[in-house]
């Protein structure tokens, strides 16, 4: 659980468009200060923006950043936690055009917000979120210098020729983690190179899908928490945004 959210901590909801789909981030940051800062744009799962993912955002206006959750459904598009969401992402994971253009706008409301440093954004993301983090980086987006995968999925979109990736790539995997088996993690491994990433992976030994998710309690469908693996992925990503965010700052 995130400690409890400071009293100078802002929060807000933000709507912006895609199309003719209304979407809403949730946007955190802290008030000490009215100068531009990082952003931090963070993917939700396959359940859509929910509660944990807002405390995420909460937990990185808290480091300095400006955390902003994504809304790939679209307003008041929710599933839930430990439902079966797959006519939520189905979709997206069918189209990885239509999602390409849903994390693009709101990459694009994030670069507009008035506390958004524009050229100084990383984007983390967890499961379904690890994905659109991925796809972020595939898309060479402007302003965006690295993104983050938590036990995410890892199959190109398949859009055509891929361009060099010039955002920095931090993969941080469960190596018992059905839904990304190790012939997966090969394959993004040469993805990203052939792109001339630059990129990491950290595999952690007996975590699963979900780690990072308290709740997380399904070992049979290869679903559970793993605290030590949630610890040192969150350790391992606040370095990899101080290096990749203050690079030439």
């Amino acid at each position: 659980m995130s400690p409890p959210l400071s009293p100078q901590i802002h929060t807000e909801y933000l709507d912006y468009v895609e199309g003719e789909t209304v979407c809403q981030a949730y946007v955190a940051y802290a008030e000490s200060s009215e100068a531009r800062r990082p952003g931090i744009l963070v993917a939700h799962a396959w359940d859509g923006q929910s509660e944990p993912i807002r405390e995420r955002v909460e937990q990185l206006a808290g480091l300095g950043y400006v955390g902003f959750a994504l809304d790939v459904y679209g307003k008041g598009v929710r599933g839930g936690v430990m439902e079966d969401n797959s006519h939520l992402m189905g979709p997206f994971m069918a189209d990885r055009a239509l999602l390409r253009r849903r994390l693009l706008a709101g990459l694009a409301a994030a670069r507009r917000h008035e506390r958004i440093d524009p050229d100084r954004i990383a984007a983390i993301g967890y499961c379904f979120g690890g994905l659109c983090a991925l796809d972020l980086a595939r898309s060479a987006a402007p302003g965006l210098r690295g993104v983050v995968s938590f036990h995410g999925l890892f199959h190109p979109p398949a859009l055509g020729p891929q361009a060099p990736i010039q955002a920095k790539v931090l993969i941080l995997h469960g190596w018992d983690d059905p839904m990304a088996p190790p012939a997966d993690v090969l394959a993004v491994t040469k993805e990203l190179t052939e792109a001339k990433a630059d990129w990491q992976l950290h595999a952690y030994g007996h975590a699963m899908h979900a780690f990072t998710y308290p709740g997380a309690n399904n070992p049979q469908a290869g679903i559970q928490y793993n605290a030590a693996a949630e610890r040192r992925s969150w350790i391992a990503m606040r370095a990899f945004l101080e290096e990749t965010l203050n690079e030439g700052a």
